[in-house]
């Protein structure tokens, strides 16, 4: 069995952050397509088919299209850059966070080899974990799961680095401890996590609660991550201030308000 390449990294950065790894000689580094940073002379970058696990090139070509299938379903693109040190000493090559928020480093080796993610959290990871995606079995999770039906599912024994919005809390569940998380605050979980959708009862909270109709429920045994801002969120917010022209705040000063931002009446 082939290992994961280990990489060394330093995450720099407080609301914008970016990571740094460092790769030995023959090192490589995956990451997605618009994650790349700056990196230093001597590396190389090829762009790849797939994610560039030992799963996807051993099972074919009809493997590798399933594979790339099931990365379009996470909004992931068909290809992924490899970053290689062609070089002979160590070299840097760093990956930019796509929004204001925190990375969060996975070591896959000591979260029992798997890990399930929200859906384009994967920000880049060292050569060799496999980046596929998680469904969930229970009809009703398919159905009102939200941004938290599918999932990723980052598997090996290196490596990798997730992004999520806003503040980043870390929960571990002890056996059987269940935690109730909106379905866009997930950010992921360990492995022997059970995941499930629950109704939120009442018809006054379905209709005037403001936060949908249903939640996710988490079991432990198993750690939890927990992100203050969905990305879903921020853009639905950017959406509406955008598109929807805002009352004034009473009319002197509202209209002062316009002039001085240049709107025309």
């Amino acid at each position: 069995m082939i290992q994961n390449h280990e990489i060394d990294y330093q995450i720099i950065g407080e609301e914008m952050q970016y990571v740094e790894i460092e790769l030995d000689p023959q090192e490589t580094a995956m990451a997605e397509a618009g994650s790349f940073m700056m990196m230093e002379d001597g590396i190389q970058m090829e762009t790849i088919f797939g994610d560039g696990s030992q799963q996807s090139n051993t099972s074919g070509i009809l493997g590798k299209l399933v594979n790339a299938g099931k990365r379009i379903l996470v909004g992931q693109s068909l290809f992924m850059t490899a970053f290689t040190n062609v070089g002979y000493g160590k070299k840097k090559v760093s990956f930019a966070a796509p929004y204001p928020g925190k990375i969060i480093p996975l070591n896959l080796a000591q979260l029992g080899g798997r890990a399930i993610c929200q859906k384009d959290a994967f920000l880049c990871a060292a050569k060799g974990v496999s980046i596929g995606i998680e469904f969930q079995k229970k009809l009703g999770t398919g159905i009102f799961g939200g941004e938290g039906f599918i999932m990723e599912k980052l598997e090996g024994d290196g490596m990798c680095f997730v992004h999520a919005g806003g503040h980043v809390t870390e929960k571990v569940l002890q056996p059987g401890e269940l935690i109730k998380i909106d379905t866009g605050c997930i950010v992921g979980f360990t492995g022997a996590v059970q995941y499930d959708i629950e109704y939120v009862g009442g018809i006054k909270n379905a209709i005037f609660g403001g936060d949908g109709m249903f939640f996710a429920t988490l079991r432990g045994p198993g750690t939890v991550w927990i992100q203050t801002l969905p990305i879903s969120r921020l853009a639905h917010r950017i959406l509406l201030y955008g598109t929807i022209k805002q009352k004034d705040e009473g009319s002197i000063l509202g209209g002062l308000g316009n002039l001085v931002n240049g709107d025309t009446w």
